[in-house]
């Protein structure tokens, strides 16, 4: 069986800008079923949803690319429609615009995009959009540690 990795990520503020929270597990598909192979958190003071949003990905990306025995091919489960279209239809224009918006506005959290744009080149990855709060199992799991890291960070 060839190792099947997914990725969920949430990220998460009490307040916006405020103490936030980020957390994700990575999944592999075993001959048991699935498995957790790693998780992780932490907290920021003082940021942003987005913000941490997109370092949940960045984190779990790093972390995948240092096992060396990860597939190159992982979907990435989101709750946030910012990372999973950022990702997929936006980053390309903002490319192509030299980090600018349709409004010609710098993009915002540009450093955070530049660098999950480089590690996601390291990958296959698809991204899928997934309902926050709605029973999955993994995305719970991540809401929980985020919100233990937004209180930390409180």
């Amino acid at each position: 069986m060839e190792p099947s990795f997914k990725i969920f990520t949430d990220g998460g503020c009490w307040g916006n800008p405020g103490p936030g929270g980020w957390a994700y597990v990575i999944v592999t598909q075993t001959y048991q079923g699935e498995q957790i192979i790693a998780k992780n958190h932490g907290a920021d003071n003082d940021t942003t949803n987005n913000k941490m949003e997109l370092t949940a990905v960045i984190m779990a990306l790093r972390e995948l690319n240092a096992m060396p025995e990860a597939p190159r091919q992982v979907t990435v489960y989101t709750d946030s429609q910012y990372v999973q279209k950022g990702m997929t239809e936006w980053i390309h224009t903002w490319k192509r615009k030299s980090w600018k918006t349709s409004d010609k506005t710098p993009v915002k959290n540009r450093e955070l995009w530049m660098e999950l744009d480089s590690l996601a080149s390291d990958f296959w990855l698809k991204w899928e959009w997934i309902k926050g709060h709605a029973g999955n199992k993994y995305n719970e799991i991540c809401d929980a540690m985020t919100q233990d890291a937004i209180n930390r960070a409180k």
